[in-house]
């Protein structure tokens, strides 16, 4: 009897691995999670996926990447939505489905990772793409000025602790303070 067993390209086990990194690196981040535990949650040997992805700092960017690409793609799903031509109106309604990146909260904790991470070299160069990328392409999306998009920007990084501290619900004055008016439930 033969197995018809498809094999899986390297492209394929490459996707394989950086999916099973992703929620790890979002647990632990990149100095906490060690590769073994990676491999082991890919199901291959810790040899094999070195030599499928070469270092962990290579797979750490390309989870940074791939959760950069993941918002990105958030927001162009949103921007199809909005009916308005006001930049200021579209750069806020377009911001509305941030929310929706809050609550997928494995690139949040990415993003926070990736940040903390940043003094590797390697990898602060991607989040200085990926950063670059969504200021890009909210300005396309919008046609908003540079400072709209800078307040929606910050924004999105308060909103980054606040969700990550869970403080969206908590009856605190700096807490409300903070949490003000900002949008953490999913338009989805």
């Amino acid at each position: 009897m033969s197995s018809t067993r498809k094999r899986q390209t390297a492209e394929e086990r490459h996707r394989q691995i950086v999916a099973a990194a992703r929620p790890l690196f979002a647990e632990r981040g990149y100095f906490g999670t060690p590769t073994v535990d990676i491999a082991a949650a890919a199901g291959l040997s810790h040899g094999y996926m070195f030599r499928l992805i070469g270092t962990k700092e290579a797979l750490f960017v390309d989870v940074v990447r791939d959760s950069f690409a993941q918002i990105a793609e958030t927001l162009r799903d949103a921007a199809r939505e909005v009916t308005t031509r006001s930049p200021e109106r579209r750069l806020q309604e377009i911001s509305l489905a941030y929310a929706d990146v809050i609550a997928r909260r494995e690139l949040l904790l990415i993003q926070l990772h990736a940040a903390a991470a940043c003094t590797v070299p390697a990898i602060r160069e991607a989040v200085r793409a990926g950063f670059g990328q969504i200021v890009e392409l909210l300005r396309e999306l919008s046609g908003a000025n540079d400072a709209a998009i800078q307040r929606v920007m910050a924004v999105g990084m308060l909103t980054n602790f606040i969700a990550a501290m869970d403080a969206e619900d908590l009856d605190e004055p700096w807490a409300r303070t903070l949490v003000g008016d900002l949008v953490f439930k999913p338009a989805h």
